[in-house]
């Protein structure tokens, strides 16, 4: 039988062995995989609609403004221009509905359509004399329907059309093209020009006359005989000119969202992909421990420590790959259901393509969080001494004096829970990063979500993006919440492997069931409960700093937990950590002494 033949059957008969095992691996590297590939293919999914639209409206390669049409003449005769439609009128105004008061830019255009940026109208009819047409985003955030009438700077006018544009991104972030906005609406000093959050809406440009006879602003539309060129010919014009903006930067201000539910995943990708490591470590800890024996007798018919290590690396490879496989199906089936264009623009997102880089970033990540979990433990029980290995003898306890001097005086139960604690410390360690990461995720929702309620405009977000946010923040939150269970299960049952032997003899010595549980438990609670402040501070802090960063977003607006809410934070995931640990506890705590005493040798 070939080496690699060798290897590959004795893996699958250990995983075919411990199917529970095996599945939990499984799960653990799909819920990082899933989620990786979701932020990678995002985008792509994201771009369909706005494509749709631009193709449906003949959008422009690059918009100009500026506050004359003089200073806009000389772009139509530029090197590469083919064709433009403008300049058009744009004013501030304020508009008035039954239920709210929005500012908007008001674009005149005229009646007869254009070979460049003509919106398509979704419902109702293109501008006339005394009608408005209502950008589609803004009109569903409004509650305007066709038919209805609205108050334009006092001016009662009737909505005759709802419509798309790709010259624009849709409402909350559609960019404004007037100088007035050069401010912060919300300071008290604001002047009174500036819009906050400004909709945008179509009139005759004799409607437009009858608002203002000074008009903000004017707007070019331009084609280019090399729309991916759009940059170079911005750049080609020079700062000082009119705001000129390409295509492609509308088109990430029309994505924005599926850019920061992408930035949001990502992060939750590589915060999984740690409890996914911490997972492995565990089970892989929890497995070598089980598995002494078979190492042993690996060893004892001949196989060499590198044989024992590459069988037992490939049992997590396998796991690794399949769950790479599932993980990419998975995360690009689901990609259009987080990418709902909204009403601003057309089609729907479709299924991205798999691309080449996609498919090995997330292989990699996968088979890299398997070996790196697997690799140490997997090399020093290759590297075990054969007969210790057959006997399965219990490791000789660490003798820390500080945790002896500790424990003296303490109940029988924390003595024995500190000494636990302090004869595996790496593996205290774990459990501290574990509830570090996921009290550090569930920290960072809890602010965005208060961010996202309170101040949604300003984040760039309409209240039905603000609802998809809020979806995958909680997708993100549960599938980290269900992987730091599952991990504190296993850490507690790997310690009580580990110390069935040394559980036994304190029962023999006098200690009752019920003091073995509570030890094994107290083992778990009391580096959950540091990991809990660790994951707020600075964890949590420096993780939502990371994101607004990312994002763009500004921090300072947010709003914190109180003191009181923090502190119900890490009461309540030491609670959370003890009512997980109590089952494998007590199934540790009142196993028969003579049972665990009888596979200690003589």
């Amino acid at each position: 039988m070939g080496r690699i033949t060798l290897i590959g059957r004795l893996a699958l008969r250990d995983l075919r062995r411990r199917r529970t095992e095996a599945v939990l691996l499984l799960l653990a590297i799909l819920s990082a995989t899933t989620t990786l590939t979701l932020g990678l293919v995002l985008r792509d999914a994201a771009e369909d609609p706005y494509q749709a639209t631009r193709e449906a409206t003949r959008g422009p390669d690059v918009v100009a403004a500026a506050g004359s049409p003089d200073a806009l003449s000389g772009l139509v005769a530029a090197d590469g221009v083919t064709g433009s439609s403008g300049p058009f009128p744009v004013v501030a105004a304020e508009l008035q509905t039954p239920d709210r008061t929005s500012d908007v830019q008001v674009v005149g255009r005229d009646a007869a359509a254009t070979a460049i940026d003509q919106p398509e109208v979704r419902e109702g009819q293109w501008v006339r004399n005394g009608g408005v047409v209502v950008e589609a985003a803004f009109a569903e955030s409004s509650g305007i329907r066709v038919g209805d009438r609205v108050t334009l700077d006092g001016r009662s006018l009737e909505v005759v059309g709802i419509a798309v544009t790709a010259a624009l991104a849709p409402y909350p972030a559609t960019t404004c093209l007037m100088a007035c906005l050069h401010g912060d609406p919300d300071t008290a000093d604001a002047p009174k020009d500036v819009l906050a959050n400004p909709g945008l809406v179509w009139l005759t440009r004799d409607d437009v006359r009858a608002l203002t006879t000074e008009p903000a602003a004017y707007v070019l539309n331009l084609g280019l005989a090399d729309p991916n060129g759009a940059a170079a010919f911005v750049g080609a014009q020079g700062a000082d000119g009119p705001m000129l903006r390409t295509w492609q930067d509308i088109r990430t201000e029309a994505t924005e969202l599926a850019g920061d539910i992408r930035i949001l995943l990502l992060i939750g990708a590589w915060l999984l992909g740690l409890l996914a490591v911490a997972s492995l470590a565990v089970l892989v800890g929890g497995r070598m421990a089980d598995q002494t024996r078979r190492v042993g007798l690996l060893k004892a018919v001949g196989g060499t420590p590198g044989l024992v290590t590459a069988v037992l690396l490939a049992e997590y490879a396998l796991v690794a790959l399949v769950a790479a496989a599932a993980g990419l199906t998975l995360g690009t089936l689901t990609a259009p259901l987080l990418t709902e264009p909204g009403a601003g623009l057309l089609g729907s997102a479709g299924t991205p393509s798999l691309t080449l880089s996609t498919i090995a970033i997330v292989t990699a990540v996968a088979v890299g969080v398997a070996g790196l979990a697997t690799a140490v433990p997997a090399t020093r029980a290759a590297r075990s001494s054969t007969i210790d290995a057959l006997a399965d003898a219990a490791r000789p306890p660490r003798r820390a004096g500080w945790a002896i001097v500790l424990s003296t005086r303490l109940p029988v139960p924390l003595l024995l829970a500190v000494r636990v604690a302090a004869r595996r410390p790496r593996r205290v360690l774990l459990g501290v990063t574990t509830v570090a990461i996921t009290v550090s995720g569930v920290f960072v929702a809890l602010v965005l979500d208060a961010f996202l309620t309170s101040r949604p405009l300003v984040a760039g977000y309409d209240a039905a993006q603000v609802g998809q946010l809020r979806r995958v923040l909680l997708v993100v939150m549960a599938l980290l919440a269900c992987l730091a269970a599952v991990n504190a299960i296993v850490l507690t049952w790997a310690t009580v492997l580990d110390n069935r032997h040394t559980s036994a003899l304190a029962r023999a010595l006098g200690a009752t069931p019920r003091d073995v549980t509570a030890a094994l438990a107290a083992a778990q609670v009391l580096p959950a409960i540091a990991g809990a402040v660790v994951g707020i501070f600075p964890g949590g802090v420096v993780l939502f700093a990371a994101i607004m960063a990312a994002t763009g977003g500004d921090g300072d607006r947010a709003t914190y937990p109180s003191a009181w809410q923090l502190l119900a934070m890490v009461v309540i995931t030491g609670l959370v950590v003890a009512a997980l640990t109590a089952i494998p506890a007590r199934l540790g705590g009142r196993r028969p002494v003579s049972q665990a005493l009888r596979a200690e040798p003589a």
